[in-house]
């Protein structure tokens, strides 16, 4: 059996995440095509993870490929996040990922509208709700929240979620609707109405949006695809790091490494992974690379299982609901996070000593992200400890 060691593993992130200094992405298509997706759950992680992966990229060129071009697509997927897809990958996702999101999130908006009294019968309830939504903007309308609120009755009212959770309480039933109809693939994200690093934006059809329909994969033909590019993004993984990255079961990740013929490594530490078949053979060994990470990117988030690039860091990167602060990357490791002052200047909060040269490197990129925000402050929903401890100073 082939086996994969760590350094080998962390040498693969440098050149097909786009990170190390040759293997940059051309564009920003290409650098999400090398990513599989990217996270978008924050509207600065979109930027600011294609910032680090191409050369040389401006905000109007990311604006040009979501909004003009729409060859990356924003779309509710894997664990009810939103992510930026190549725009052929969507079928594969409506016909897995997002249908799964979609059948769960239905489910628990009828009963929370059920239970909230928005309804008696709260699938009748959202059948309108989804009749009206897709009917105002099926011409290609672009409508806010706020403007289909006014228009279509169901989308009136509060709900109570997650009372348990610090983050939960009342909220707008209207928000959680959208996201229903998003995953099920009737509309999309269309322009944003705000600034770049705040999401606000407008719904139309996802049919007008692309110019034409979209005809999911089946469930197992969508399954497969996404993991064959997971593997080749990420791999080599273990069958969790699949099953939690899906959002899935481990029948279906099983099922999905079979069409795929996916072959099984041994990896450090005893796991057992999987990779492509025509992506057996080792990888050689990198030049020195950096890089600077924003909150919830794709590389931090990839894997389940992350002591390989983590090491003792994992408290210290992520908040309490496991979701990735910024990073600070040296030859495949994290040493640390960012931050930035009151003047937008950006800061490196070390958790390892890298050594003189990685600092002077590091601090280069850190330089280069403060001359491309242009005095932006980017603020920080999941903010991990290391980064509350360093913006303190």
């Amino acid at each position: 059996m082939r086996h994969v060691t760590d350094d080998e593993r962390r040498a693969r992130i440098a050149r097909r995440h786009a990170l190390g200094a040759e293997f940059k992405a051309s564009d920003a298509e290409a650098a999400v095509r090398a990513m599989t997706v990217l996270h978008a759950t924050e509207a600065p992680t979109v930027y600011l993870s294609l910032f680090a992966r191409v050369a040389s990229i401006k905000v109007s060129d990311i604006d040009a490929t979501l909004y003009e071009e729409r060859v990356l697509v924003k779309q509710l997927a894997m664990r009810r996040t939103l992510f930026v897809f190549p725009r052929d990958l969507l079928p594969a996702a409506l016909g897995s990922a997002s249908a799964r999101v979609a059948q769960q999130n239905g489910a628990r908006l009828i009963k929370q509208a059920e239970a909230g009294g928005l309804a008696e019968d709260g699938a009748a309830w959202l059948g309108a709700a989804r009749r009206g939504v897709v009917s105002l903007l099926a011409d290609g309308n672009e409508l806010s929240a706020q403007e289909l609120r006014a228009q279509v009755p169901e989308l009136s009212g509060r709900i109570v979620m997650k009372p348990e959770k610090k983050w939960g309480g009342e909220i707008s039933i209207g928000p959680p609707v959208l996201a229903q109809l998003s995953a099920e693939g009737l509309i999309a994200r269309a322009h944003n109405q705000g600034h770049w690093r705040i999401s606000r934006p407008r719904w139309t059809s996802m049919e007008a949006w692309l110019g034409e329909v979209l005809r999911p994969l089946s469930e197992q033909e969508g399954y497969a695809e996404l993991v064959r590019r997971w593997l080749r993004t990420f791999g080599p993984g273990t069958i969790e790091d699949i099953r939690w990255w899906l959002g899935s079961t481990v029948s279906a990740v099983k099922r999905a490494l079979a069409d795929v013929s996916a072959v099984e490594v041994s990896l450090d530490g005893g796991a057992k992974g999987w990779l492509l078949p025509d992506d057996i053979d080792p990888v050689p060994e990198n030049g020195d690379w950096g890089a600077l990470l924003p909150i919830l990117d794709p590389t931090v988030m990839g894997w389940k299982e992350r002591n390989f690039y983590l090491g003792p860091h994992a408290p210290e990167l992520f908040d309490t609901a496991g979701n990735a602060g910024t990073t600070v990357w040296w030859n495949g490791r994290t040493v640390g996070c960012w931050v930035q002052d009151q003047s937008g200047v950006v800061e490196l909060v070390f958790l390892d000593d890298p050594g003189r040269q990685a600092r002077k490197v590091l601090q280069l990129e850190a330089d280069r992200l403060t001359d491309w925000l242009e005095g932006d402050r980017v603020f920080a929903v999941y903010a991990s400890p290391a980064m509350r401890r360093g913006a303190v100073k």
